[in-house]
């Protein structure tokens, strides 16, 4: 029997991405605009689509359809397609949430950064006011992409997702965590105050994604759980990998400053364990993340086991 064929997680990045992009192009447009009484103002438009369009990772939108095809990789005939309408609704609204916390997280009020994805932020580009509107307006459409008629995506599914997202966005997850972080500046926080602090601010809705995939599939409920430990796990990684390269990489790789974290004085597993145990860290992380896909007895993870992987893998 031959092994089986390595997984071109490159090519099925690529593949998912185009469409994730496609959707987004189209959704935030004035005809991608459910409903609207009236056209609404181009500016604000624009500025939604400098926040989002050409630029980042898209890794919580292929979390959510990596997600999604391993929660029915046992049955081919209920398997979403990439172009599922539960599950690219999902993937992109995640992408908007996102999307907009950078806007929001960027202006003067919280980082006061000036570049991010290789460009000025929004608020340099558009101004204080432009940039607010245009986070509000994301965040609205998000959870408008996840509501739409009963016909695309059963109601019961959507309460579901939503109910995901706003948990992962809210006081008990991103705004709470960015508080806290906030509120962190210039303190000695141990090991675990930084750990919760991210598993809110940059965990929650990492987890969400792969949770948010999965609720657009069937699983049993150790499958589900299963899965949520490898988003946690994930969304670890992923903080620490970033607080790493905020010391070792340079703003024109990061696509964003570098170095800002030390000089804004902020507490960072870097500043806290090290730069080599944090590493180590971010090993260990993955490493539980792995298991925990093991563990969900799921008949193919890779796609998600690849994301994990690339996260870990990462320059910028």
């Amino acid at each position: 029997m031959s092994p089986p064929a390595r997984f071109d997680l490159a090519g099925w990045s690529a593949a998912h991405q185009v469409l994730v992009e496609q959707a987004l192009a189209h959704w935030i447009s004035v005809p991608g605009i459910a409903n609207a009484t009236a056209a609404p103002p181009a500016a604000l438009i624009e500025t939604m689509r400098y926040a989002v369009l050409d630029g980042g990772k898209r890794l919580r939108p292929l979390l959510v359809l990596a997600a999604a095809e391993a929660a029915n990789a046992g049955d081919p005939a209920l398997t979403p397609s990439p172009s599922d309408e539960s599950t690219l609704r999902a993937a992109c609204a995640v992408e908007l949430i996102h999307a907009y916390s950078l806007v929001h997280d960027d202006m003067p009020c919280m980082d006061n950064d000036v570049l991010r994805r290789g460009k000025p932020t929004v608020h340099v580009k558009f101004g204080e006011a432009g940039a607010l509107l245009a986070g509000d307006a994301l965040q609205a459409l998000a959870f408008e992409l996840l509501t739409p008629d009963e016909a695309l995506v059963p109601a019961l599914r959507q309460a579901r997702l939503c109910r995901l997202l706003a948990r992962a966005s809210g006081c008990a997850g991103m705004a709470g965590g960015q508080a806290i972080d906030l509120a962190s500046v210039g303190l000695a926080l141990n090991e675990r105050q930084l750990r919760e602090m991210h598993q809110l601010k940059t965990g929650a809705l990492l987890q969400a994604s792969v949770m948010m995939g999965a609720a657009c599939g069937t699983l049993s409920p150790a499958a589900e759980r299963a899965l949520a430990r490898f988003g946690e796990a994930l969304g670890l990684a992923f903080q620490v990998v970033d607080d790493i390269l905020d010391v070792t990489a340079d703003s024109a790789t990061l696509g964003k400053t570098a170095g800002k974290d030390a000089d804004q004085n902020k507490p960072t597993y870097v500043s806290v364990l090290g730069l080599a145990p944090a590493q180590a860290h971010a090993q260990a992380l993955l490493a539980q993340a792995l298991g925990a896909l093991k563990d969900s007895g799921l008949p193919d993870t890779r796609a998600l086991q690849g994301l994990a992987e690339m996260v870990l893998s990462r320059t910028h």
